[in-house]
């Protein structure tokens, strides 16, 4: 299950791929199924109950039918150093996977920071958990500090 942001709402999802298919549920939903397919970089077929769209990919945003739609993956467990930095770009928004106590602040506003440097550590079900940035860059707003509890999905810095 993964938490992404969906222009500011966040929604749970669930998927699956096997080639060009992709089953997916989002929320408690039924499972659905998509073709998607790569016709050109940033830009997919994706063949939908039966209805064919075309969807680009522009760092966080996605266009689809003219409609655009700004994404975040809010699940940090999928955080990979090699697999996410590099790619990064934009703004990026440090937040909690799940309720629990910030412990540490290791970083301010205005500070330089590398990527997979660690910026807040918070505490959840007994066990510490160090937020890193994914990739180099800016510390634009700290929202927190040590002693205060935190909502799961709730922004606690950005780094642009």
């Amino acid at each position: 299950m993964t938490v992404i942001r969906l222009n500011g709402r966040e929604i749970r999802l669930d998927f699956t791929q096997e080639g060009e298919t992709w089953r997916f549920r989002v929320e408690s939903e039924v499972e659905r199924t998509a073709g998607v397919r790569q016709v050109a970089p940033g830009v997919y077929s994706v063949i939908l109950d039966g209805r064919s769209y075309e969807a680009t990919l522009d760092g966080n945003c996605v266009s689809v039918g003219g409609r655009a739609f700004e994404v975040e993956i809010v699940d940090t467990r999928r955080w990979s150093r090699e697999g996410n930095h590099a790619h990064a770009g934009g703004r990026q928004n440090v937040s909690s996977a799940m309720p629990g106590k910030v412990i540490r602040v290791l970083v301010a506003a205005g500070d330089e920071v590398e990527a997979g440097q660690g910026l807040i550590v918070v505490e959840a079900m007994k066990m510490q958990n160090e937020l890193k940035a994914i990739r180099a860059g800016r510390v634009r707003t700290v929202t927190t500090m040590a002693g205060r509890t935190v909502n799961a999905g709730e922004i606690l810095a950005t780094i642009e």
